[in-house]
């Protein structure tokens, strides 16, 4: 997921891609601690991708 497409997108889209981005997340780090998961570095891609959500919101309510 790139920033340009997340720009493109209003606060109501953001926000639902954060939270089944956090969704996501949990479910990594259940399939970690439960030692079901072969590709750790799927949790770093999402980790990367929330932060990159949020700053796209934040980024918003500050020009606004």
């Amino acid at each position: 997921m790139k920033a340009s497409e997340l720009r493109g997108k209003d606060q109501a889209a953001l926000q639902k891609e954060l939270g089944e981005l956090l969704k996501a997340q949990f479910s990594l780090r259940m399939q970690i601690a439960t030692q079901q998961l072969n590709n750790t570095a799927q949790l770093k891609k999402v980790r990367r991708d929330i932060a990159r959500v949020k700053t796209v919101i934040n980024s918003k309510d500050g020009q606004q």
